[in-house]
């Protein structure tokens, strides 16, 4: 059975929107586009690489995988990251049809959510979720991400497309690790761990 595992970028108040740059999303008159830029260190870097050492495919909703196929083809073959990407198979879940000549790209549409069930039920790699905030919302909906890997920045933005947004179902989550950057980052891996436990201190 395969993991989906959710790379993310956001703010304290739980902002995914835009972190790269200042034309990356601008829906709903974002302005803080690239708030990601001032924070990013070699610790961060060195954390990414990490994160992203194959095997792995990429689980992508339809503009984040027109950004990456915008981008990642041109780079060098000498970048690292460009060629684990590429190499990557990208499964694109979108209502709409999608170019699927970036190499090694399949779409998911219809019924989304039994589609990624068979997806997670079959053999293979983890599936890495980046970006993508409304394919987000639907695998928080319907119970579908196995673990979480944040990196929370030391900002508020108040406004912007968030992480949980509504419609997140209860659930509990176990830490597996967590270190903080240089800058103030802290980088933090959750698993799934069932229901929402309550208590009293009466």
């Amino acid at each position: 059975m395969r993991k989906i595992v959710i790379l993310t970028f956001m703010s304290l108040d739980g902002v995914m929107q835009a972190p790269g740059g200042p034309d990356e999303d601008g829906d709903g008159g974002f302005r803080f586009g690239g708030w990601t830029f001032p924070y990013f260190d070699e610790m961060l870097g060195k954390v990414m690489s990490e994160q992203m050492t194959p095997p792995f495919d990429l689980l992508l909703g339809k503009r984040t995988y027109d950004i990456f196929a915008a981008h990642w083809p041109k780079q060098p073959d000498t970048d690292p990251t460009a060629t684990v990407i590429n190499n990557a198979h990208k499964y694109v879940v979108s209502k709409d049809a999608a170019d699927l000549s970036w190499r090694g790209a399949t779409l998911i549409t219809g019924d989304v959510v039994t589609a990624l069930r068979k997806l997670k039920a079959e053999e293979g790699p983890v599936l890495q979720v980046h970006g993508s905030s409304n394919l987000i919302q639907t695998l928080l909906k319907n119970d579908l991400a196995d673990e979480l890997w944040l990196k929370i920045f030391p900002v508020t933005l108040g406004q912007g497309k968030r992480l949980f947004g509504e419609g997140t179902i209860p659930a509990a989550f176990k830490l597996l690790q967590c270190t903080t950057s240089p800058t103030g980052v802290i980088v933090a891996a959750y698993q799934r761990a069932g229901d929402v436990a309550t208590g009293s201190f009466a």
